[in-house]
């Protein structure tokens, strides 16, 4: 998987890029991933911090997943080009209906695909079989480019969520 990341993410983006992860609610169909995807990329390319250009990159990911980075090494990214980010976040929101600010659905890799379950059913669904230790989960806390591309995907036995699931 990370190396089909590398092959998405910019390679002449320093590891230490800034990386935001924004997650929907549901997948998004192909006609949106396209549209999606052209909003993001008009965004970037006219992206500003203190007047500087911002070296910027975002594509949505696996249908479900809005990805942006910035290479600060060229342009630090201030707070009010992460609040014109965010904006355009929540224009998706609004525009498909749809919410990527709800920190409790745990997304996993099921088949190649993207399947999400509420945080309070992960156990149920471990127990069940529905997902197993070695099943990939989407680690959305990431924040470097070199943490998307090694440490986006991890099995769920050595991931933030794993030590709720064995205490609770």
């Amino acid at each position: 998987m990370s190396q089909e990341l590398r092959d998405i993410v910019p390679a002449d983006f320093s590891d230490q890029s800034r990386v935001w992860i924004f997650q929907s609610n549901r997948p998004f169909s192909e006609q949106e991933v396209l549209e999606i995807n052209e909003q993001l990329n008009n965004f970037y390319v006219q992206w500003k911090s203190h007047g500087q250009d911002v070296k910027g990159w975002a594509q949505l990911l696996f249908q479900q997943f809005v990805v942006v980075m910035a290479d600060e090494d060229v342009n630090a990214v201030g707070g009010c080009s992460t609040d014109g980010m965010v904006r355009v976040i929540k224009s998706f929101e609004r525009q498909y209906q749809v919410n990527f600010f709800d920190r409790l659905n745990i997304t996993f890799l099921v088949e190649g695909k993207a399947e999400q379950l509420p945080m309070q059913q992960v156990k149920y669904a471990l127990e069940k079989g529905f997902i197993e230790t070695d099943t990939p989960l989407f680690n959305n806390l990431v924040d470097t480019k070199f943490k998307l591309l090694h440490e986006w995907l991890v099995p769920l036995s050595k991931s933030w969520l794993w030590q709720k699931i064995v205490k609770s």
